[in-house]
């Protein structure tokens, strides 16, 4: 098993090296999004972001308003993993827990790296609940990475709720910060309302990771499938072509909702998966995120 230090290194050459490279030093451009403090409310003008109308003095004022922030010197990161039961599945490279340690790690090293805070918070834990505090310097991604990598897994216990784990970090989260928010979303319907809350506070970062397999069934006849979060189990023939037809719609349904419920949000979603590295993603995200802060116009 690999050591946090060994991580580490393995990520800064496969990963931050590239991003480094793409962007320059601009690490503004890596994930930050608009500026953290609110400076002034002012007119709209044609190019503005809709995400940045403040409605309420929009209505008082029967005209457009949006929100002007202003730069911070110093910002504070949280990272949220899920560590449920879900996350422990992989059909390819490697389990989708891994790679959202990977992404853990990477995150926290850049933001580290560059003088701000970067905290986390895993759930759920056999004790309730993973935390590391925010902090600055060298040795913060090695804690993270090293916390995150000793959790062992959780068994049974039932669906994860997410919709608690995001009203408790708004409880914990008071000053505005950036949020990552990593997982399957493999979780009962009910918790788009306290992403949204989050989402008016914070700059929210959503990252989905799944497994190919997730996507598709594939032939091989009968099979047992079980639900890893209450232990379920439900046989399935994946020789019938109704059956995966009906399976990969169901999948192409739950990407349409959740892209859809991001977007209500106004939640950037990065999408990861176990059969590929983390780079091609992140340059495409950090490009994306890129344009969007300077107005600039897509492909």
């Amino acid at each position: 098993m690999e050591t946090p230090e060994r991580i580490l290194r393995r990520l800064e050459f496969k990963v931050v090296r590239r991003l480094d490279g793409f962007l320059f030093g601009d690490y503004t451009g890596v994930f930050y999004g608009p500026s953290l403090d609110l400076a002034e409310v002012r007119q709209y003008q044609p190019g503005d972001e809709v995400r940045r109308i403040d409605w309420n003095v929009t209505a008082r004022m029967n005209q457009l308003f949006v929100r002007q922030y202003r730069e911070e010197k110093e910002l504070t990161a949280w990272l949220l993993v899920d560590l449920s039961p879900s996350m422990d599945f992989g059909t390819v490279q490697q389990f989708k827990r891994q790679v959202a340690l990977d992404f853990a790690g990477v995150a926290a090293y850049i933001i580290a790296r560059h003088g701000d805070k970067v905290g986390v918070i895993g759930f759920p834990t056999r004790t309730g609940e993973l935390f590391v505090p925010p902090r600055t310097g060298r040795q913060q991604p090695l804690r993270i990475v090293h916390a995150l990598g000793a959790e062992a897994p959780v068994s049974g216990g039932g669906r994860t709720d997410l919709g608690a784990v995001l009203q408790q970090l708004g409880r914990i989260v008071r000053r505005r910060s950036l949020l990552f928010l990593i997982s399957d979303f493999h979780s009962p319907d009910g918790w788009d309302a306290a992403l949204a809350e989050l989402g008016k506070r914070h700059d929210v970062i959503a990252v989905r990771i799944e497994d190919p397999r997730e996507r598709e069934l594939p032939d091989v006849g009968g099979i047992y499938l079980e639900d890893p979060e209450t232990g379920r189990q439900v046989w399935v023939d994946t020789s019938d072509r109704n059956v995966r037809d009906v399976y990969r719609r169901l999948v192409e349904t739950r990407d349409v909702r959740l892209a859809e419920l991001m977007r209500r949000a106004s939640v950037d979603m990065l999408q990861l998966s176990t059969g590929a590295s983390l780079v091609d993603p992140l340059l495409k995200f950090v490009t994306f995120r890129r344009r969007r802060r300077w107005n600039l116009p897509g492909r």
